[in-house]
């Protein structure tokens, strides 16, 4: 089987570890990109959450929010991050392809960076777990709760954590 991110044209609903949200010790306000098929395997600690119906991209976001966006597309993940960033209160799971232009182009401007030790195994709409992917995730924080839930995350033994370098004002 390829893995979640290698498979466009099959399902972008795939569910993040409960071992990463285990480990952040958070409950978001808002899941901006939650699945609609296999709920009952989600372990998003999430107030409210919008689903594919809802479109996430174009509905109101408030709050702490988590986002975990569609893999499948190339760049697919451009305009979500874009979104986020311009909120600015949150934690997003992307793949951590450091070398790509868009990782360049976001980066620099979160709170925070969390990369999970190993490769996340995420979870399918059926429950069971996907096999190792080719790439890991690489957690994006912004906003005052983002930054001390990926530190507790970083000493739960998740993964390394950097802060980025404040910026000057111009």
């Amino acid at each position: 089987m390829r893995p979640h991110h290698a498979a466009p044209g099959q399902s972008d609903e795939w569910f993040t570890p409960p071992e990463i949200f285990e480990a952040l010790g958070v409950t978001f306000d808002l899941d901006v990109a939650q699945p609609e098929t296999g709920r009952a395997f989600l372990s998003v600690p999430c107030r409210r959450f919008l689903t594919i119906s809802d479109n996430g991209l174009t509905s109101a976001w408030d709050g702490f929010i988590w986002m975990n966006p569609p893999f499948g597309v190339r760049n697919g993940v451009v305009p979500w991050l874009q979104r986020f960033m311009d909120h600015g209160n949150g934690i997003a799971c992307v793949n951590a392809l450091t070398s790509s232009g868009w990782f360049h182009d976001f980066a620099p401007y979160a709170d925070a960076l969390l990369f999970p030790r190993g490769k996340a195994k995420f979870v399918r709409p059926d429950g069971t777990r996907g096999n190792s992917p080719g790439n890991g995730v690489v957690l994006i924080g912004m906003g005052q709760q983002a930054v001390p839930s990926m530190a507790r995350a970083q000493d739960q033994g998740l993964g390394m954590m950097a802060t980025v370098k404040e910026r000057e004002a111009a």
